[in-house]
């Protein structure tokens, strides 16, 4: 991560504003409804958010969020690079790079900046145009700006390999599901199909807790819902820290096998599951519900169902909400229709999952050390000794 205070006098210092020409009045805005699919990748403040039909920008820029980005989270990119054809939202400022400064350089110095002492706002965090020109930016001659570029787009190469290499395990895991179980929706159904009522022995929504009482001081890990992966990963990696009574660890204590379900979120991302698989004391969200499963069911077998088109298209259907809150309630939830295998094949597939997990462990570790390498090369570079 890269602060004010990790920029030394190695290298001039320019703000943001004075480097960089703001684009923003180009960009536009496209509801999902209204937005048709087509040829040109549509970007928002996190990264792509679909396509579209038609393009603004047709040349090498860098978006930086404006609102919506993860601010308090750096580590997981606030800013990305784009080129050719494409139509960018208002939730991301576009960023030209003047003749001073090479477009990779200003991408990987913004990538992860800790911008917190330039955002407004607690609930939505905002980097207006006016905080964002204030960003202090160090700036060493071309040459070598396009070398710290070069040495950090290696070494992103690896992590994105490896990155790679855990998405294909995420795979192979369904491909194991539906080779064994296929998906209802595709193939039809040999299985007897229950309400997931019928498999629940118990549910608990999470602990509420403000921002206040996050810290690194705090005892006990706090799960929320931005753990969850869009792949139906649980990332403990970054978790915060908060403080809880032992009734409260007694109630909420995550096991191994519990399955977590996100209750509330953007009508993208409400739904998402993952299987707690971890030891130690970890505690969730509200906007989380620990479901733990009848001896009918396996909880592996249950995470993979959850992940196919047919359980999806019933999430889809029991979703509501207003413009920025959607939620899936267990009122409709518990009716959801699941195929039901014979326990010891829901097992055989848990011991084959096992396995997998398994070379995926090997994977992250790798993934790791790698991203503290990559953290260490940007302090190096941005601080002028690499």
């Amino acid at each position: 991560m890269i602060s004010r205070s990790s920029i030394t006098t190695a290298f001039p210092v320019k703000k943001l504003g004075e480097v960089v020409e703001f684009l923003d009045s180009q960009r536009r805005p496209v509801t999902e409804s209204e937005r048709t699919e087509g040829p040109y990748p549509y970007y928002g403040a996190n990264g792509k958010q679909g396509t579209i039909d038609d393009y603004l920008f047709d040349e090498p820029l860098v978006l930086l969020a404006e609102d919506g980005g993860h601010f308090w989270e750096p580590q997981r990119g606030i800013a990305y690079r784009i080129s050719g054809k494409t139509w960018v939202n208002n939730h991301a400022h576009v960023l030209r790079a003047r003749s001073e400064i090479d477009t990779g350089y200003l991408c990987r110095i913004l990538e992860n900046y800790d911008v917190t002492p330039f955002v407004t706002g607690t609930t939505r965090g905002k980097l207006t145009k006016a905080g964002a020109s204030e960003i202090p930016i160090p700036l060493p001659p071309l040459a070598e700006q396009k070398r710290i570029a070069e040495i950090l787009d290696k070494a992103e190469e690896l992590r994105s390999k490896r990155r790679a290499a855990l998405s294909q395990l995420d795979s192979l895991t369904q491909s194991i599901f539906l080779e064994m179980f296929g998906d209802p929706r595709v193939d039809g159904t040999r299985w007897s199909v229950v309400q997931l009522e019928q498999i629940v022995r118990e549910t608990k929504l999470g602990l509420v807790r403000g921002s206040q009482e996050f810290g690194h001081d705090y005892p006990i890990p706090y799960v929320r819902m931005n753990a969850i992966t869009r792949r139906g990963e649980l990332n403990l990696a970054d978790v915060q820290r908060t403080h809880a009574t032992q009734v409260e660890v007694d109630a909420c204590r995550l096991e191994p096998g519990d399955f977590l379900f996100n209750t509330r979120n953007s009508e993208e991302l409400v739904g998402k599951t993952a299987l707690y698989r971890g030891d130690g004391v970890y505690l969730f969200n509200n906007n989380l519900m620990r479901i733990r499963f009848t001896d009918d069911a396996d909880a592996e077998y249950v995470a993979a169902a959850f992940r196919t088109a047919s359980v999806q298209h019933e999430l889809n259907l029991r979703k509501s909400g207003t413009t920025n809150v959607f939620a899936i309630y267990y009122k409709d939830l518990k009716t959801l229709p699941l195929p039901l295998p014979p326990i010891s094949s829901q097992r055989q597939f848990a011991q084959r999952v096992a396995a997998v997990e398994k070379l995926k462990a090997t994977q992250r570790a790798s993934l790791t050390e790698l991203d503290t390498l990559f953290a260490a090369l940007q302090y190096r570079a941005f601080s002028g000794s690499l």
